[in-house]
């Protein structure tokens, strides 16, 4: 069994899209995206013993590991959602990452978490419930 379904890491981050807040649920635009990183930090505050049994730190520049939990959601959201298509009830799109400085998230505690993603050839993913 994988990683991803032993600690039903669909369910749980279906819970935290479900929860991202909308300030305008009535917008055409539908649901706000987020990063891989937002989800990121909100399973470590929501599962923090799911987060501790995968191994891997949230992520982000400066953390001298290129094997992150953000990193790791972000992928395996991506191959649920090729795989699975319109099946899964989650999508993703892009951020572009072109005349962008920095990008930073408050992690837990207050930390500071900057995307690593910045000034490389890489865009940013973004997931929201479909």
């Amino acid at each position: 069994m994988s990683m991803w379904s032993e600690h039903d890491l669909t369910e749980k981050v279906i819970q935290i899209l479900t929860d991202v807040h909308c300030n305008n649920d009535v917008h055409h635009f539908g649901r706000p995206y987020v990063s891989a990183y937002q989800i990121a930090i909100e399973m470590q505050r929501r599962f923090p013993g799911t987060v501790s049994a995968i191994g891997k730190p949230i992520g982000g520049a400066g953390t001298g590991q290129h094997n992150s939990l953000a990193q790791y959601l972000s992928n395996e959201l991506s191959k649920q959602i090729e795989r699975l298509d319109d099946e899964y009830p989650v999508e993703g799109a892009f951020f572009s990452n072109e005349h962008a400085s920095a990008i930073t998230f408050t992690g837990a505690e207050g930390a500071v978490v900057t995307s690593s993603l910045v000034g490389t050839d890489f865009d940013m993913a973004l997931y929201r419930l479909r």
